[in-house]
Order: C-alpha cells, then structure tokens, then sequence
C-alpha cells in the first residue's frame, strides 16, 4: 500500500518522477545500515535492501526494536530530505515564447507542443504570447521580455546589421509561406508584368517585393498599399496581391472568388518559414533548456500535422476569431506544400537549417540593396540545436 502510494506521488510530476527514480538508484548503491549482531555471533555482512522498502518500513516499524526503528526512520528521512531538494532543484524553467501574429495554424506546432504537455515532459514550463501589428517582437526579446520568438531570415540579417545581439536556433518550415493570389486569368508570375496592379504591404517592400522586381522585370509604380482588406481585390480582376496560402485564398474561396496562389518558394525564394530566434545570450547561458525547447517545438509540429485537435483548442482559446472550417483548410495546406517536410526536412527531420540556405539569402539581400556586404552572416544562425534533432516528419 505504502508503495503504491509512493509511485502516486512520483507520478504526479514527470520530471519528478524521473529525477527520483534516479535518485533511488543512487541511494541504493550505498550500503545499507549494518543490522543489530546476533547476539554472541558477528555481525553479518551489509545488506542492499529497496529504497521502497525502507520507507514502507519507516512507516511500519512498530514491531522493531527501538534501536532498528531509528536507524530505519533516519533513512526514511533521508529519501524524504532528498526527494523534496529534487523536486526544488529540478522545477521546469520557465520560457515565454513570443509568435509574430494573431494565433493561427502557421503556430500551431508551439500550441499543440504546449496542450499536449510536449514542453513539460521537456522540463520546461511555457507561456505563448501572441504577436501583432503593433507588437515590436526583436525589442521585446532583446530587452529579455521574452526568450525566444517567431522570426524571419531578413529580419534577423538585419538586425545583425544593426549590431543587435540575435540568432535563429531553429526552423519550423523549410520555407517561406508568402506567394500572390491572383485572379484565374493569371497563369504564372511572370504573367504580373503585363499591366498587373500589385498590391504590397510595408513590411513586404523590404521583404519579397525587391525579390520579385529583380526576378521578373517589375517597378514600384505597378504596386499599391495592401491593407488587409481582400475586398478590393475581388473587385478588380487587374489586382494581384500577397498572401498566405491559408488565409486569403480561403477567404476569396467563400466569397465564391476564382483566384490562384504562387507560391515564391518555389520559384527561388529563399527564406526559411516560421522560425524561432534567441538572443546570444540566451543561446549561450541556457544551452540546455534552449535544446530541450527547440526538440519540444519541433515534436509539437510532428503531433500537430498528426491530430491537430488539442493545439486548435489553445489557438481558438487565444484567437476567438479563428474558425475550426479555416484552421482546417489551413492544416490541408500545410500539408499539400508539406511545409515541415521537404527539403533537407527529409532526411535531417523537422526544424533543420543548412548553411547553403543561409547564404543564398544573404546573397539576394545583398544584390537587392537590403543589406550591407560586410555583415556576418553566419552569426545569423546555428545549427547546433537541430543539425542532431532528427525529429522526422
């Protein structure tokens, strides 16, 4: 009874329960007290006995001598001493991990890792707090407001221009999910140049819109505001604008809008998608709990693109204005262009990232004017924490 008690207890943490059961191999490879002599005889050799046993025998000891009792009640209080500075010693560390919008599908591997409990058999204790238009990620981590957050290639190129202390540790898509949506008329990108309006956002003018003027032939006077509004876009059949593949081909899909989607990825695009940047310090300090977040991340996309249900819930719970009939099409997307699991995913598993990737990015940064030739760019990034993951999709 004593003993099954116990294990009740251990179980009730996983990391507890880990750490003492280590704890009991260790306090079982010391001897045990030597028993009361024999009376006219020697004492006889010491004996290893369980550490259950001895702490059921602490509590069940009212048939020993006095003198057998205390030895056995002081070990008791041993194991008690020691499982109690386990549990202190070991309490999972506490991250806050920062995305780059509003809870949605494209997150929805951190999500699933956090409901499914992923990060606390990790060791860690996570809080996920949402990004937004006016949420500055970069000054929030560098002011170690959070410990990790949901980046991009060129902005941490960038910001490494900009003498801040960043790196990416890891990527959750091989590449990036930005592409155009345009009206069925349009059969390939190269197709925009011939009188197409572009609608751009700010943020896409330092971004992809450079890469695409370079590519195909393109100049500023074709581009208008995008302000996240699809309406002017169904509107104007002239109109192409950026998008996401989960977003807004889905909601030109329900407004019963023919539209096409290209994605940039695969016409030479370079970025990685959905990654997860630190501060070096971070990623020097805390080597350990960094690791065991990028593997909890990394297997929370493995069980999300699996069963989604359980991060849904959280995303739903953070972003009432996310549907279940969006998310859905979202994951059918994710999926389709299998985000987390091509490229060198296929063999080096999920969040894996390659020096070769790394510097065709910088190189189009560089020729499109968006970065300076003397930055480092191999200090944008690390592959220690995943180029061993191998957590294969």
């Amino acid at each position: 009874m004593h003993i099954a008690i116990t294990d009740a207890l251990f179980e009730s943490s996983s990391i507890f329960h880990m750490r003492a059961r280590n704890l009991l191999r260790a306090i079982e490879a010391f001897p045990d007290f030597p028993q009361d002599p024999p009376s006219g005889g020697r004492p006889p050799p010491p004996a290893r006995i369980s550490a259950f046993s001895l702490m059921k025998e602490s509590l069940t000891m009212t048939h020993l001598p006095l003198f057998g009792r205390v030895k056995r009640t002081a070990r008791g209080l041993l194991f008690a001493a020691a499982a109690l500075s386990c549990v202190n010693t070991f309490a999972a560390d506490k991250v806050t991990f920062l995305t780059s919008w509003y809870a949605q599908a494209e997150h929805g591997g951190f999500y699933q890792a956090l409901a499914k409990g992923i990060y606390q058999k990790h060791g860690l204790d996570v809080t996920i707090k949402m990004g937004g238009p006016q949420v500055n990620g970069m000054q929030l981590l560098t002011s170690d407001q959070a410990d990790f957050m949901m980046g991009y290639d060129l902005q941490v190129l960038k910001s490494l221009e900009q003498g801040l202390p960043v790196t990416t540790i890891a990527a959750s898509f091989q590449t990036d999910l930005q592409g155009m949506l345009t009206h069925d008329d349009v059969k390939s990108l190269a197709d925009i140049k011939n009188g197409k309006t572009v609608l751009v956002a700010t943020s896409g003018r330092t971004t992809w819109w450079p890469w695409m003027k370079a590519k195909y032939g393109l100049t500023d006077a074709q581009s208008r505001p995008y302000t996240f509004n699809l309406q002017p876009f169904m509107a104007d059949t002239n109109l192409v604008q950026q998008a996401y593949p989960s977003s807004e081909p889905f909601q030109a899909m329900k407004a019963g809008v023919k539209a096409k989607f290209f994605l940039f990825a695969d016409e030479g695009y370079p970025p990685y998608g959905t990654t997860i940047v630190a501060t070096n310090k971070t990623v020097q300090d805390k080597a350990d709990m960094t690791a065991r977040f990028v593997r909890a991340s990394m297997e929370g996309w493995k069980s999300y693109i699996a069963d989604p249900a359980a991060g849904n819930a959280l995303i739903k719970q953070d972003n009432p204005n996310m549907k279940d009939d969006q998310l859905a099409y979202a994951l059918e997307k994710m999926k389709e262009y299998k985000f987390h699991a091509s490229g060198d995913a296929v063999k080096g598993g999920i969040g894996i990232m390659t020096d070769e990737r790394w510097k065709k990015t910088y190189e189009f940064m560089v020729s499109a004017g968006l970065l300076k030739a003397d930055v480092d760019w191999k200090k944008a990034y690390t592959t220690k924490f995943v180029k061993d993951l191998k957590v294969m999709p």
